[in-house]
């Protein structure tokens, strides 16, 4: 007899998890809380509902959280220019901790004993879901049935629907894309079929969000955002909520094809993956963020960020986001964008996105000093002789040692 008696389960409403309602029903003999998350996906999830009220689930929690995933995740990840080895925006990761958290409070509200979701055991986002739900409920029962079940294939799967008599659109799963997709407001990702083979070029017709660079208008888009603090609060003048905003990114990026990505990643999980992405208002955001912050941050600030920054990515894309390690983390990353406010022109032309233009009233930007003309005397470039000395002491000092380098 199984001493679970209700679990929360991740629930999408497609293939996989429609089956772990039922498997978790069979398995555990337990009640089933279903927890349906709209994060900017692109798709209705309300049709989740019909499904698990199919499946006999009594409690269905269907919310819209794009908000907060983009003002509590997307946009204090951003202020921190995180990239994970390099090109990844890290489109996947950062949805994970929102997740778990509302499975654990759900579990608190509607007194469940363990939490359940649809990752398999060879992802890193078993890891994610379940670090934060140990970070936030420490006792909490985790089931995997990824990690517990044989059903590892679709043709079981869907044989399972068959002798269970699960509501499933077998002709819409007979059309389904050959790709492992994830959809949120910041990306989608691709993986699976043909990616396989690191050698393999991603069909045209994979991609869902962009245009190709090549078939993008021959006319540039220009876009004005406007910081505070770090954050984008307005688009042309007009301002908009953190969601609102990447919304808009997405759109007219997309319409440039600026955010495509194709990488082999890295995994928690010791293997290393093939993926490609596609994150156009993101990579935007980036590069924009990137420019108010040329102007405003300090020199020694800036480059502290930067080292700061692929620690703060790994942490993020291994699952640690509610870590002593990463709330520290951000902490100084937000002290840094105090004064990182003003407006970014940005160029949007066939994959590219350019900065056209910057300015600040916190610029540390002063053209009396830097300009090639007359200066007036704001800089005296006799002091440069003594700067270049003192800094070179060491190296003359080490040279006549006779410890010169080849």
């Amino acid at each position: 007899m199984s001493d679970v008696k209700k679990v929360v389960l991740a629930y999408s409403g497609g293939l996989d998890t429609s089956v772990i309602v039922k498997w978790l029903q069979e398995t555990y003999d337990c009640e089933v809380v279903t927890f349906t998350a709209d994060i900017g996906q692109g798709e209705e999830v309300e049709p989740a509902r019909a499904k698990a009220e199919a499946l006999g689930v009594k409690e269905i929690y269907i919310e819209d959280l794009r908000e907060e995933f983009a003002r509590d995740y997307v946009y204090p990840m951003f202020r921190a220019n995180t990239i994970y080895e390099g090109e990844y925006l890290l489109g996947t990761s950062i949805a994970r901790p929102l997740i778990a958290k509302r499975l654990i409070e759900i579990a608190n509200q509607t007194g469940a004993d363990a939490i359940s979701h649809g990752a398999t055991g060879k992802g890193n986002d078993q890891v994610r879901f379940e670090l934060g739900a140990y970070a936030l409920k420490p006792g909490v029962k985790v089931i995997a049935p990824w990690r517990e079940w044989d059903l590892n294939s679709r043709e079981k799967l869907m044989a399972y629907c068959q002798q269970h008599d699960i509501p499933v659109d077998f002709t819409s799963q007979n059309k389904k894309s050959p790709y492992s997709m994830d959809a949120n407001l910041l990306h989608i990702s691709y993986e699976g079929g043909n990616l396989e083979d690191p050698w393999t070029e991603a069909e045209e017709d994979m991609w869902r969000w962009s245009v190709s660079p090549e078939a993008a208008p021959d006319t540039p888009t220009y876009v004005e955002l406007t910081y505070e603090n770090g954050d984008i609060v307005a688009i042309d003048g007009e301002p908009m909520r953190p969601h609102e905003v990447i919304s808009k990114l997405n759109q007219l990026g997309g319409d440039n094809g600026i955010g495509r990505l194709d990488i082999v990643e890295n995994r928690y999980v010791g293997m290393k993956s093939r993926g490609c992405y596609e994150t156009p208002g993101g990579t935007i955001m980036l590069r924009a963020h990137r420019a108010i912050e040329s102007l405003t941050l300090d020199r020694e600030e800036a480059h502290l960020k930067d080292q700061l920054m692929p620690k703060y990515a790994e942490v993020i894309y291994n699952g640690y986001w509610w870590s002593p390690e990463r709330r520290a983390l951000q902490a100084a990353i937000d002290e840094t964008q105090k004064n990182v406010s003003g407006v970014v022109r940005m160029k949007l032309y066939k994959g590219n996105a350019t900065v056209a233009g910057r300015k600040s009233d916190a610029s540390l930007f002063d053209e009396s000093i830097a300009t090639f003309e007359d200066d007036a005397g704001a800089y005296d470039q006799k002091d440069a002789e003594g700067f270049i000395k003192l800094n070179a002491l060491r190296l003359r000092i080490a040279a006549g040692k006779g410890r010169q380098q080849d």
